[in-house]
């Protein structure tokens, strides 16, 4: 079965997967060019900076969720099929989906990558993820759900009920152990007078010496400094063995009893079928040369989270799996395709590193740009300005900056709805 896409004279370059790396090619490749087709297992762009505001009831999903069809409504020569990428099929040059077969040209895998349990499947079952919108809408849920059943609990079965683990220090957890804690001080108090405020712990675990240890020292410090003036118990070099969903096994020995677990401890690449095994290195990721081509393809490259790149002088062992990344190479890609017809040769892509931030909680974050790392209210601002610009649409923007004039000055969160979900929650 054909997918029903008319092809015409221009040479059809297949796109799977539409997040940063994904949907910025599609929007730099020249129309009058090429022929571009977006696949995408859902029929929207998600801002993942900001998924942890909706699981702390800080942003309504739509907010930070941007429809494909919206975003190319005025763009002929464009095309976009829901669905799933089963398999590819490089000699036919042809990629199988859950909806049919679709041929192409050029095709460019930007599925990204996704949580990495470490091959532990009690971790897989019994955690939560944070990587989607719907984890994030079924985390807010269960985080919910939980201060409600722990009003009509005992004793013991609250202090479970409340102590909330997140397992993984970098950005992702430091944010969402930021915002959970702001909940406990200003949310909580007014929403469950009944609860005792101090039974809700909140404990950020780490494997690392450090917290965000992938910027400076001194960022680090700031942030676990201001983490636990927030009453976050930071914990760092302890790797968490096991999880039943109700006891946490640690590699001191110790064991933890919480009902609710928060996973962001990395990601692993997407994998592809028909892609070849040989081709695949560290976390799964795609190796490509330095115009991001697949490693022994022809007109089958990778790009963003998906890919490994190990030509670039400054990152011998590969560039991090950031949006900016993703964004640099999805921009210098289509400028090579558009090369390629003109007969010119590619050019190498060389990451210009722009600068890392986190924010922590009210009026904290940190930022490091080039040579500058600092914290503090500026860094919060700047945190604000960036994010704020990222985003797509105009009424976005305007929606979450009202939230967040809201939030900040209430000192609350307007969003506490707890909607049934289909996909996975935490054990009772």
């Amino acid at each position: 079965m054909y997918t029903n896409i008319p092809k015409n004279a221009l040479p059809r370059v297949l796109i799977v997967g539409g997040g940063f790396a994904g949907l910025k090619l599609a929007q730099s490749l020249d129309r009058k060019r090429f022929q571009i087709v977006l696949v995408d297992r859902n029929n929207y762009h998600q801002f993942p900076p900001l998924i942890y505001q909706v699981a702390s009831s800080g942003l309504e999903p739509s907010s930070i969720a941007f429809p494909f069809r919206s975003l190319f409504r005025k763009n002929n020569g464009f095309y976009f099929r829901m669905a799933d990428l089963l398999h590819v099929d490089t000699k036919c040059k042809q990629a199988v989906t859950s909806i049919g077969r679709i041929d192409y040209d050029y095709l460019v895998l930007a599925c990204g990558a996704t949580t990495n349990y470490f091959g532990n499947e009690h971790l897989a079952r019994h955690t939560l993820p944070m990587k989607t919108l719907d984890e994030s809408m079924n985390l807010r849920n269960v985080l919910l759900r939980k201060f409600e059943e722990a009003i009509c609990s005992d004793t013991e079965r609250q202090k479970e009920l409340l102590n909330i683990c997140i397992v993984g220090g970098g950005p992702t957890g430091v944010e969402i152990s930021g915002a959970l804690a702001e909940m406990k001080r200003y949310v909580i108090p007014k929403d469950f007078p009944e609860l005792d405020i101090n039974t809700l712990r909140i404990t950020l675990i780490d494997a690392s010496p450090r917290i965000l240890a992938a910027m400076s020292e001194k960022s680090s410090a700031t942030a676990r400094k201001d983490l636990i003036a927030l009453g976050v118990d930071v914990r760092t070099e302890l790797r968490v063995l096991d999880y039943d969903g109700e006891t946490l096994a640690l590699s001191n020995g110790e064991t933890l009893r919480t009902k609710t677990v928060i996973w962001v401890s990395g990601v692993i690449a997407k994998e592809v079928q028909g892609i070849p095994a040989e081709v695949l290195g560290r976390g799964k990721r795609i190796l490509v040369n330095a115009f991001n081509e697949i490693n022994g393809q022809n007109d089958v490259y990778a790009i963003g989270d998906q890919c490994l790149m190990t030509t670039d002088p400054a990152y011998p062992n590969g560039h991090p799996q950031m949006a900016q990344v993703a964004l640099q190479q999805a921009k210098l890609l289509a400028e090579n395709l558009k090369r390629s017809l003109q007969q010119k040769p590619p050019r190498p892509f060389l990451y210009q590193d722009l600068g890392a931030m986190a924010t922590i909680g009210r009026n904290k974050a940190v930022a490091e740009i080039g040579k500058l790392k600092w914290g503090g209210f500026s860094a919060w601002v700047l945190w604000l300005i960036v994010h704020l610009r990222s985003i797509l649409s105009v009424r976005n923007k305007i929606v979450v900056l009202l939230n967040w004039m809201w939030n900040y000055f209430t000192y609350g969160r307007s969003l506490r709805l707890i909607l049934k979900s289909n996909t996975k929650s935490s054990e009772s």
